[in-house]
């Protein structure tokens, strides 16, 4: 059975979809650790209820984002993390967890990548007038969104609130993360 990190900044949807896929037995892997940066975000409260350790800490706290990326690779090491998944994590990765973990670092991102990268991509894509949404899930490199695509999936919309869209995209996030991860992990 592999072992999973997922890293999380905020409510922790796509963390609880992996956290039940391991409880239920669809994905064979189990979440060891769960990264979050914002002490107080909601992802934590859903961790304890999974049982799942927890590395919660705002990288203010460290002299560098380098020795904040440093204690992170020592806690993954120590859990023998397999696969780091990141989930709504808010923060580029940089050098000293990269290096760490090249090409087992993956996102989920919700655009179809290429195009609109970053934080605010859906309401970047209404915003554009796009009728066909998606969810990319990818591998993390040192560009923002950038990393050699693993898998997409595409849905219409034909409307301009980036909240519907949000909630149309959670649901296609959940199954693909999933069904992603666990072709993944049959390959490590």
């Amino acid at each position: 059975m592999k072992t999973l990190a997922v890293f999380a900044s905020g409510s922790g949807t796509n963390f609880e979809a992996l956290a039940q896929a391991c409880a239920d037995g669809r994905l064979d892997a189990r979440i060891a650790l769960m990264v979050c940066d914002k002490p107080g975000a909601a992802v934590i409260d859903r961790a304890r209820r999974f049982g799942i350790e927890s590395f919660v800490a705002s990288p203010k706290e460290f002299p560098s984002k380098a020795d904040y990326e440093r204690e992170i690779v020592r806690r993954l090491d120590a859990a023998g993390i397999d696969l780091v998944c990141l989930a709504g994590y808010m923060r580029l990765v940089a050098d000293t967890l990269l290096n760490a973990y090249r090409g087992r670092i993956i996102n989920i991102h919700p655009s179809l990548l290429p195009a609109f990268k970053g934080a605010h991509a859906v309401e970047d894509a209404v915003a554009y007038g796009v009728k066909v949404y998606g969810i990319t899930i990818h591998y993390v490199d040192e560009s923002l969104d950038g990393g050699k695509i693993i898998a997409q999936r595409a849905f219409a919309y034909d409307g301009n609130d980036p909240a519907e869209v949000h909630r149309l995209g959670q649901v296609i996030e959940h199954q693909l993360y999933v069904e992603t991860v666990q072709k993944l992990i049959t390959s490590l």
